[in-house]
């Protein structure tokens, strides 16, 4: 699911504002089993919780005192694993975007998970809400088909304490020059 998000957009009405954002980098994390993941040999707590639910929902949690962080949940109930939306580039309301992010512009307006939650508004209301489903916050396709040759794969990036399992090839990225 972390390489099917790439190229998909997120999409949030906030009041008058139309925000979306086109998925550029994802980073897979694999559950019970991956010492990387929230849900590590079952860690099952109130932050958490969300990850044990359904696919489809998304799973914000607030991280360093400061940082919101979205994921979405991608498999069976019961079966907590998530892909972390790591980037993702403007695509509409982008002025807003730009607002959200302190009038900062350009390539890194939504680089990395903190600033794309930054940038969409994106926070703890937000845990839990089922983004296959029409409403305030949804996921979406325009048609755009991301071939195999336009995606970079490497190790996730911040989770060194997971030792071997940070080096797992399971961060996907658009690559420079993918049509966006």
């Amino acid at each position: 699911m972390a390489r099917a998000l790439l190229g998909a957009l997120i999409v949030r009405r906030d009041g008058r504002d139309l925000l979306a954002a086109r998925i550029t980098e994802t980073e897979a994390y694999l559950g019970i089993d991956d010492p990387a993941c929230h849900s590590f040999r079952g860690r099952r707590t109130p932050r958490n919780e969300v990850m044990w639910g359904r696919a489809g929902h998304l799973y914000v949690y607030f991280t360093y005192g400061m940082h919101h962080c979205a994921n979405v949940v991608t498999r069976l109930a019961g079966v907590p694993e998530a892909v972390l939306l790591r980037g993702a580039l403007a695509v509409a309301g982008e002025e807003a975007i730009t607002a959200r992010r302190g009038g900062r512009t350009g390539g890194t307006l939504l680089a990395g998970p903190a600033r794309l939650c930054q940038g969409l508004g994106l926070d703890l209301r937000h845990n839990g809400l089922d983004v296959t489903a029409a409403g305030d916050l949804f996921l979406a396709s325009d048609g755009l088909a991301v071939e195999a040759g336009e995606v970079r794969v490497s190790s996730r990036v911040g989770v060194a304490y997971a030792g071997e399992a940070a080096s797992w090839p399971l961060r996907f990225a658009l690559a420079p020059g993918a049509r966006r």
